[in-house]
């Protein structure tokens, strides 16, 4: 068994390691249920056949040294001893869902990338994934002898710079209601309505009640010029993260973009100012101007990632 939990939704699936095929992959909303068990006990119920025995849960959750594992932007918590109790798991292993994110890199097909940036080989083995979407997650991966390591982060949760005087004159209205910039402040889906609503109060406007895939949709379809604005401010605040991410982590092999928001709108990243503002570091521009930019589109990255992870005695 293997699971993706993130801040909105729930994904579980088979996965048979001679094959490598999934089977029995499902979606759940967080929302309609009470924890995760509770997800896990509906899913295990419409198997047929035997339960798994092993298992290994991605989950939106910082590293924790002890048992239990708490998700912060949905309120759920777990043992991990008891899970692996209640559903007879003998082997059993949970990881932050980026960090699993960053294990599925080595077995992505092309098709399941889109190329944003070619950028050019550099010498260097480690590559970094960042994902806007409840909030924003990251982590990197590298090789050590020859074993793939990821590492997890809460890049989110890192200072955020406005580069323009439209983002001087956001900061300058939110910092007073929020005391701290942080980035997934603003580079997360509830970032974008934020971004939607404070443009719309420096205009004088009324914002209207939009949730963030209708901020999105509005400025794909090009006809509403606030939330077009919001959307490229996004894009260009994400290229500004993700530059900070990849040099505070020296990830130059690579940057992989995953999450919710952006693998539905590629072309529009292509064209706003992300891949500017990701290499605009001063000194280190020519070295970000190197690395490779890709947008994961497979819809599971995740459960690839858990997958592949390795499980331990439960």
């Amino acid at each position: 068994m293997v699971a993706d939990v993130g801040g909105t939704n729930t994904r579980l699936a088979l996965f048979d390691e001679s094959s490598r095929q999934f089977d029995a992959v499902a979606q759940y909303r967080n929302a309609a249920h009470r924890s995760l068990e509770e997800v896990i006990e509906q899913w295990l119920a419409g198997l047929d056949g035997e339960r798994p025995s092993r298992a290994c849960i991605a989950a939106a959750a910082p590293p924790t040294p002890g048992d239990r594992v708490s998700m912060i932007n949905i309120g759920w918590s777990f043992s991990c001893r008891e899970l692996a109790d209640r559903f007879s798991l003998r082997e059993f292993a949970w990881l932050n869902d980026f960090q699993a994110n960053a294990h599925s890199l080595p077995h992505l097909d092309p098709g399941d990338l889109d190329v944003i940036h070619a950028g050019m080989e550099t010498g260097h083995n480690a590559l970094a994934i960042v994902g806007p979407g409840t909030g924003l997650g990251g982590a990197t991966l590298q090789w050590v002898d020859g074993v793939p390591i990821a590492d997890d982060s809460e890049p989110g949760h890192a200072g955020l710079s406005p580069g323009t005087d439209l983002e001087v004159e956001i900061f300058r209205l939110l910092l007073p209601e929020h005391g701290n910039i942080y980035a997934e402040l603003l580079v997360s889906g509830a970032g974008l309505a934020r971004l939607y609503e404070t443009l719309a109060r420096i205009n004088g406007l009324a914002p209207a009640p939009l949730a963030p895939p209708e901020v999105s949709a509005r400025a794909l379809q090009g006809d509403d010029e606030l939330c077009v604005t919001a959307l490229k401010t996004f894009c260009a605040l994400l290229g500004s993260a993700c530059g900070d991410y990849v040099l505070s982590n020296g990830a130059y092999g690579g940057l992989f973009i995953a999450g919710g928001i952006v693998p539905k709108m590629v072309p529009f990243l292509r064209n706003s100012d992300f891949l500017q503002r990701f290499r605009n570091k001063g000194a280190m521009e020519s070295h970000l101007s190197s690395v490779p930019v890709h947008v994961i589109t497979t819809s599971h990255p995740g459960l690839i990632g858990a997958a592949h992870a390795p499980l331990q005695p439960g």
